[in-house]
């Protein structure tokens, strides 16, 4: 029997389980929250949804980690955004708390499982879950670059106002201000990306993919981005249990690879039943590596930060 965990009831957490479950490729998704009633309610909502939308998965709603035991995969979208008024590192605090708390109970009750973090500052966080759960590297991965990569997908498709299905869009590096776009492997109809749009263009749309978070949020006014960043996480997840092999631009251990070593990065890997099975080295140019190794550093930096954070 296959069981995936979701870990927070939020929009974010409660969307991936949506479409985990109508994807129909596990026996069981488990929703878990601390607020008591809402994973329970969402999950008797969705269940019902199922004679409709004719899908098997059933959806478990609980607060109880005891009711997540076993699971293959757990995806981590537990965590607080950042209010006015709180510093940065303020905000690394109570998530690094949140996230310390919920990988000791994961562990607990699921030691075989595959760890999928989404919760913010992502490249921290996977760091932080990946050191409290003791699993291999391989085992823990987190999610940004996909989410990152479908952005730019659809913003060069409304640039040029071809078929979004066309378009191949990767972005490495980190989440944010360090993102790394990756041109030399962007296309358009098959061809390079640099063949269909000048460098200001694709400047210009590479800067909305860095903010492009941060769009949604001013276009809201409260709350963020939920349907785009869970479609990215139920992916990797399909990805993991399927044991497809399947690449896809994801946080992962780098262990060498363009000259970059110990260190949780977006990269291009491929990803099976044990989590992330193969990173690839895809071929970049010389600015584009430079780039990347830029990002680790950078990436590094924020790592160690953590050290000056009691959680």
């Amino acid at each position: 029997m296959s069981k995936v965990t979701v870990v927070g009831a939020g929009k974010y957490g409660s969307t991936t389980v949506q479409r985990l479950a109508e994807a129909d490729v596990v026996d069981e998704v488990v929703m878990i929250d601390i607020v008591e009633g809402l994973p329970q309610g969402l999950a008797l909502d969705m269940n019902q949804s199922r004679p409709v939308l004719g899908y098997r998965t059933l959806v478990t709603g609980t607060n109880d980690y005891v009711d997540t035991a076993g699971s293959d995969v757990v995806v981590i979208t537990a965590g607080l955004p950042r209010k006015p008024g709180m510093s940065r590192m303020d905000l690394l605090g109570v998530n690094a708390k949140i996230v310390k708390g919920v990988t000791e109970q994961v562990v607990a009750h699921s030691p075989d499982c595959v760890i999928v973090v989404v919760t913010n500052p992502l490249d921290q966080m996977t760091t932080l879950a990946a050191e409290v759960s003791g699993f291999p590297k391989s085992r823990v991965v987190g999610q940004a670059g996909m989410l990152d990569s479908a952005r730019l997908a659809h913003f060069i498709s409304e640039k040029m106002g071809v078929d979004i299905l066309s378009v191949q869009a990767v972005t490495l590096g980190s989440h944010g201000v360090t993102l790394v776009p990756v041109p030399s492997l962007c296309e358009v109809d098959g061809k390079p990306l640099a063949d269909v749009l000048d460098e200001v263009a694709i400047e210009e749309l590479v800067d909305r993919t860095r903010k492009g978070g941060a769009e949604v949020v001013a276009l809201l006014k409260t709350g963020s981005a939920y349907y785009a960043p869970s479609a990215a996480a139920a992916a990797m997840v399909e990805a993991i249990v399927a044991d497809s092999g399947a690449e896809m631009p994801v946080c992962a251990w780098v262990t060498g690879q363009y000259g970059i070593d110990d260190v949780y990065l977006g990269v291009l890997a491929k990803l099976g039943a044990g989590g992330v099975v193969e990173v690839h080295e895809a071929p970049l140019t010389d600015t584009e590596t430079r780039e990347l190794r830029e990002a680790a550093v950078a990436v590094k930096a924020k790592v160690a930060e953590m050290a000056e954070v009691e959680y």
